[in-house]
């Protein structure tokens, strides 16, 4: 009985090839094609149809890369891409990173070894050359983070327009000494990069200068903090400062409503001594009385299944770029406030 062996020593085809020829794999050429076939049918091979089967077999299982699910922000977008999942009779695998690049990795041998059909990635710790190669072994799809690198679908919201929206916001309620809170040097990423460039361009815009000291790294999720603990040990730092920003746009809503709770415990009046921009939209901005900028996270969740269902599908890695709409939404941490406007 003929074995793929047989017919690779016939065509002097490489058994990969050969492999995905039986497998009916859109990206090999016409003419090796023909030769596999041609040899398949001169030795009578037939392949196993229920190896072959299991090759091709659908787990119907997605995989979620998650940084932390203690973050609302995760938490919301993670229940978006479930419903939407369950509509499409799929299950999720949650997997929470941790921001720890060998766990992101260790995640991605479940594509490797077709326990999943495709993984969702919400935030990126390792370096895209670390993560390409994994692309030859199922569709990623790229949620809420991105890259310029990555030739993969990357669905996300406009940051760059939303750090400026926010900080713009806060100039024309008469605000000048605009502290950043942004990402940290731990783990650079295109989403931190632009949001400080939304805020550089907006204090351009105006003729306002850029002060070194009051764009602050986000310090959560360092050491065990957490965004509500980070915002609150942030406003202790900006307290002590002799030369104190008068306002701050935050990189969360956690760290901002961390910043209002320690301003009631030390006696810091939000806004007038110093006014607080979120993001996201979490319920707890409404809680703390926020302003901030609302994320799309529904329409994110629900296109960022869709794009990974189409590569399932098509069995093709294309590039696409979905870049979603942001909002402001003003609440009383921003309003005008007659030390701002004096």
């Amino acid at each position: 009985m003929a074995t793929i062996k047989d017919v690779v020593n016939m065509t002097g085809i490489s058994r990969s090839t050969v492999s995905r020829v039986i497998n009916n794999d859109p990206h090999v050429s016409e003419e090796k094609k023909i030769r596999v076939l041609k040899a398949m049918e001169l030795l009578k091979y037939t392949p196993n149809s229920a190896a072959q089967s299991l090759r091709n077999q659908k787990t119907n299982t997605i995989a979620v890369l998650i940084p932390e699910l203690t973050n609302p922000f995760f938490a919301y977008l993670l229940d978006k891409i479930d419903v939407a999942a369950i509509e499409k009779n799929l299950q999720l695998l949650v997997c929470q990173t941790r921001y720890d690049k060998r766990k992101e990795l260790q995640f991605f041998e479940l594509l490797k070894t077709k326990q999943v059909d495709g993984i969702i990635l919400t935030s990126l710790e390792n370096d895209w050359e670390s993560i390409s190669a994994y692309t030859s072994f199922g569709p990623i799809v790229l949620c809420n983070e991105y890259s310029e690198e990555a030739q993969i679908p990357m669905i996300h919201a406009d940051q760059l327009y939303g750090s400026y929206l926010g900080t713009k916001h806060l100039i024309e309620q008469g605000y000048q000494n605009i502290a950043l809170c942004c990402g940290n040097d731990e783990r650079p990423s295109k989403l931190g990069k632009d949001r400080l460039t939304g805020y550089q361009k907006a204090l351009e815009e105006f003729g306002l200068p850029l002060c070194g000291d009051w764009i602050f790294q986000d310090i959560s999720n360092i050491n065990g903090k957490t965004p509500f603990e980070g915002g609150r040990q942030l406003l202790r730092k900006i307290v002590s400062m002799k030369n104190r920003p008068d306002a701050i746009f935050t990189g969360s809503d956690q760290v901002g409503a961390g910043i209002i709770f320690e301003a009631k415990i030390l006696g810091v009046h939000t806004p007038c001594d110093i006014a607080v921009m979120g993001f996201d939209d979490q319920e707890i901005a409404a809680t703390f009385d926020l302003t901030t900028i609302r994320q799309p996270i529904s329409e994110m969740g629900e296109l960022t299944l869709k794009r990974l269902l189409d590569l399932i599908d098509q069995k093709e890695i294309v590039q696409s770029f979905d870049k979603l709409p942001l909002e402001l939404v003003i609440r009383n941490s921003t309003k005008v406030c007659p030390k701002a406007k004096a």
